[in-house]
């Protein structure tokens, strides 16, 4: 039988949508990779009989609940509280808990400020769990048929809490079953309804699901079923890696990026950058992904009357512009983003071999989403135009929705 597992999320502040719950999601992601799917997510806000009716509640439905946030110092930190009403019991005090607060200060130079001391009072017959990195107390607690575990809200505490304390007694408790597998693609270019026509039809055992990730210029392909499905898994990815074809520009969770920045180095091969209309983001990104980067540079764009010519003059200009990008940081290849002129935009890549350079036209639909978007979109194609020359492919190819308007 699987294991009900369950996450509740504490706070004013991520129940009225003021800060990101990145713990929430970070934790599902983690708890699918352990063979711990979740089935439940839920938040409340700092309100105490609130509290104790969902943790109440859940501890009648779920065997794992996850409660996080509200272990901090202040009178709106209410888990502890909330647990111990819950199952009828008092805080009490963890004297070794106090002793290694007391330390952590003193250690800092500091003096614990008395009202941290409410961090060391936990529910009279809880385990403590211990924080190696922080003050807040976590701790365990049996409710009903559900073992809750109280983790603090500071995403660094909770992730080691979770991977170096909670996780290993998870495994001790239960008999958990082998982590489902799934296979991930991502695409770029092609429409989710145009990929879902292809792939629909393909006959999956019963307990393996296709799922399609839209997020904006990219669609990720995800087949998702339990370690028993693996080798009809594998036979199925193959019909998917065909439909995809060469718009998959990666495969797993390592993004384009970080793949071609291995590639990068295994070829002993270096970059250098230049931008106008996504203002450093391909910058960053490469150097993000530790990308050996010569050097990355603001473009000026083209001035108006190379702007007015033609677009073969702008392609000049640009493929110019990569050149001397690649001579000035002595880097054997260049990628420049030139600016853009109401729909038209021009992107060059300089190789040893030649330097390639493509206009290519938005869509009227792609103007409607923000710029962000629109930078991440032309940032892809730079970067595509990289990883189709590396893979010894046509450098240029149409996208679907942005078609290339003139090549040099």
């Amino acid at each position: 039988m699987m294991l009900r597992v369950e996450m509740l999320c504490t706070g004013d502040e991520v129940l009225h949508g003021q800060i990101v719950d990145t713990n929430a999601a970070w934790l599902a992601d983690y708890f699918f990779e352990q063979g711990l799917p979740m089935s439940a997510r839920m938040t409340v806000g700092d309100n105490l009989s609130a509290l104790v009716a969902a943790m109440t509640e859940r501890s009648l439905r779920a065997d794992i609940l996850i409660v996080n946030g509200g272990l901090g110092p202040t009178s709106d930190d209410l888990s502890a509280l909330a647990a111990a009403t819950a199952a009828g019991e008092e805080l009490v005090e963890h004297a070794g808990w106090l002793a290694k607060m007391e330390a952590f200060f003193a250690e800092r130079g500091r003096v614990m400020a008395p009202s941290n001391r409410k961090q060391a009072m936990i529910p009279a017959n809880a385990e403590m769990i211990d924080n190696p990195v922080g003050t807040a107390c976590g701790f365990a607690l049996q409710l009903n048929r559900c073992l809750l575990f109280f983790t603090p809200g500071v995403p660094s505490e909770f992730k080691v809490m979770v991977t170096e304390q909670i996780m290993p007694r998870l495994r001790e408790r239960f008999d958990l079953p082998d982590p489902p597998i799934c296979l991930r693609l991502t695409t770029f270019g092609r429409a989710e309804s145009e990929l879902a026509s292809q792939l629909d039809p393909m006959t999956l055992p019963e307990e393996v699901v296709l799922g399609y990730r839209s997020s904006m210029p990219i669609i990720e392909l995800k087949l998702t079923g339990p370690a028993h499905e693996r080798d009809a898994m594998e036979l199925a990815w193959q019909q998917v890696r065909a439909v995809a074809g060469e718009s998959a520009i990666y495969e797993g969770t390592e993004d384009l990026p970080a793949q071609l920045a291995k590639r990068l180095r295994q070829r002993g091969l270096t970059l250098a950058l230049g931008e106008h209309f996504t203002a450093g983001l391909l910058t960053w990104q490469c150097q993000s992904a530790g990308m050996p980067v010569a050097g990355g540079e603001w473009m000026a764009p083209a001035d108006a009357d190379v702007a007015s010519a033609s677009d073969g003059a702008a392609l000049h200009h640009l493929a110019r512009e990569a050149r001397a990008l690649a001579e000035r940081h002595g880097a054997p290849l260049a990628l420049a983003v030139g600016g853009l002129d109401q729909s038209r935009l021009s992107l060059a890549l300089h190789t040893p071999e030649r330097t390639f350079a493509q206009t290519v036209n938005f869509a009227v639909n792609i103007q409607r989403h923000s710029l962000k978007i629109r930078q991440e979109m032309v940032s892809l194609l730079a970067l595509n135009m990289l990883r189709r020359w590396l893979n010894g492919w046509p450098v240029y190819t149409e996208h679907g929705w942005i078609k290339t308007a003139d090549t040099l």
